[in-house]
């Protein structure tokens, strides 16, 4: 600095109370012999003091000074432009150099715990975790549905309606009503609903259990007392017992029911009240340690073993003691409804939840080549892509599906011709993927590919929970089945394979509204997030319109 030239403004300032803030000076080579001596000095008494200027040199000095000022000034007005743009954008970019961003991972190069993948790491944890306890909560809401319908099906039994009728009104038949009658005042529900019917209530007791009517039907036929006493006066060892009980049940209707609980239990009511009856008939004839061996068993011929050893029969009536073992046995009738093929397993209940899966594939299948091109269409389009493809695919589909039971030899000319059958079959089958395929369609514009599982889920378990077992068998909750696809698709098969009674116009109608429910829910859930989408894609375009208005 030049101290002669500035020490005494500088002291003049001092003495006025100033502080200097900043001091600029500007030194240079000399030119023309000459050694520049232009500075510029800034003294501030406060922050909001003006800021005074000294000017020591010539005046081409100070003409240059000023010149260098405004300069100054436009450099200052764009540098304060530039700040104001910056601020009130929203893209703000982090600045670039070395630690300003994470280094991108490299394919193929990495542990599991790198520390360079660890916000990788991060959000994939999340979502497995998320996936987990969202799974989790779902099976502890949807199982229980399941178990609870098998869980105490052995105590409702007594739900199961089954008749007694006495044709017989003699010996026979007064002691097999009360023997059967007796087993529901028991105090246990081990036991079938019996009740007593008048014999000319019923003409035709079969018809009534195909019209399910009853779950099973005991009849003692007229004359069992008196031909079973005939037989025992002239020992008549030709007498046939068998014609003494009928027992009807169809074991299509539900071959679990059946198999574990009416067919048992009246087996073993039955048993239980023919002993008290041979008890007072043989008495004196065959001693009684003995008759606790006879058994009731359907299409048995019983007798106690060891009845021809001499030291048991009485060598005066041999015939009438045989007569008498053999005299009540039962005889069943199983209806032309027989569940007599185990493939047809696989069309009522496990194909169901086949159909479903399939249905669903077809659904994340749409889903997914639908983003394609789906926001490029008109809303009516779109509603047209989402609706007519999926039952477009459904034929082919459920087609090929009811077609992998032919070469199993499906029994679908029972009520039918074989031909009408199947593709009577066909058409519930598609009807079916129909029901469950739309809902998952609608329910996906909704949740989204991500959740879809958790409406599959339920969708499953609500469905077969109340096709496995009868209603009877079941706590009243779970009626709602009446009104859900699988029960009835599952009734329409077998009224179709096993000609059980015939439901398939409430089955077609149920059915069909699913189908109306989804084709309303399809349009309404596609229309609201279609204008979401809208609303977005608005605010994008305005978005940019604005940044291309501020940009230069």
């Amino acid at each position: 600095m030049h101290p002669h030239g500035l020490n005494a403004p500088i002291r003049d300032y001092l003495h006025r109370g100033f502080s200097p803030r900043f001091l600029f000076y500007k030194t240079g080579s000399p030119q023309n012999g000459r050694t520049p001596s232009l500075f510029r000095l800034s003294l501030m008494s406060d922050p909001g003091a003006a800021t005074p200027t000294l000017m020591v040199g010539s005046s081409r000095q100070s003409a240059a000074m000023s010149t260098q000022k405004m300069s100054r000034s436009r450099d200052t007005l764009m540098e304060e432009e530039e700040e104001r743009q910056a601020t009130n954008t929203d893209e703000l970019r982090p600045a670039e150099g070395p630690g300003s961003r994470a280094p991108v991972p490299d394919k193929f190069a990495h542990t599991v715990f790198d520390p360079r993948v660890a916000p990788l790491r991060k959000i994939y944890t999340k979502i497995m975790v998320m996936t987990l306890v969202l799974t989790i909560v779902m099976m502890w809401i949807c199982l229980p549905v399941y178990w609870g319908s098998l869980a105490r099906s052995a105590t409702h039994a007594p739900s199961l309606t089954t008749w007694v009728i006495d044709r017989d009104g003699g010996e026979i038949g007064q002691s097999v009503v009360q023997g059967l009658l007796e087993t529901t005042r028991s105090g246990s529900k081990s036991h079938l609903g019996w009740r007593q019917l008048d014999p000319n209530e019923v003409s035709d007791v079969a018809e009534a259990v195909i019209d399910e009517k009853a779950w099973g039907a005991v009849v003692i036929n007229a004359g069992a007392s008196s031909r079973l006493n005939a037989a025992r006066i002239v020992g008549n060892s030709s007498y046939n017992p068998t014609t003494s009980i009928t027992f009807y049940y169809a074991q299509a209707r539900n071959e679990l029911a059946t198999g574990n609980y009416v067919v048992p239990l009246t087996t073993a009511a039955l048993t239980q009240a023919n002993f008290a009856t041979f008890q007072h008939q043989l008495r004196g004839l065959v001693p009684d340690v003995h008759l606790r061996e006879f058994d009731c068993t359907p299409g048995i011929d019983i007798r106690p073993p060891n009845i021809n050893n001499g030291c048991l029969v009485d060598s005066r009536k041999p015939q009438a003691i045989q007569v008498n073992l053999q005299s009540i046995c039962l005889k069943d009738v199983i209806l032309t409804e027989i569940y007599s093929a185990p493939v047809a397993t696989a069309l009522t209940l496990v194909g169901q939840i086949y159909l479903c899966i399939f249905a669903f594939i077809m659904t994340m299948t749409n889903d997914a080549a639908r983003g394609i091109f789906g926001p490029f269409l008109r809303l009516r389009s779109y509603l047209y892509l989402r609706i007519l493809v999926p039952l477009g695919l459904y034929f082919p589909l459920s087609l090929a599906f009811a077609m992998v039971s032919l070469p199993f030899h499906a029994p679908f000319g029972t009520k039918y011709t074989y031909a009408g059958g199947f593709f009577l079959y066909f058409v519930y089958t598609y009807m079916g993927m129909c029901a469950l395929g739309l809902a998952t369609e609608a329910m996906v514009t909704i949740l989204t590919p991500r959740f879809m599982a958790f409406f599959l889920i339920p969708l499953i378990i609500s469905n077969v929970s109340v096709a496995v077992l009868p209603f009877d068998l079941q706590p009243w909750f779970y009626k709602y089945g009446y009104g859900f696809p699988i029960f009835n698709n599952t009734q329409s098969v077998r009224t179709i394979l096993f000609n059980t009674k015939n439901h398939l116009g409430l089955n077609a109608g149920v059915i069909l509204a699913w189908i109306v429910l989804s084709l309303t829910t399809i349009p309404l859930f596609t229309v609201i997030m279609r204008r979401r989408d809208e609303r977005a894609h608005e605010r994008e375009l305005a978005k940019q319109q604005g940044t291309e208005k501020l940009a230069p």
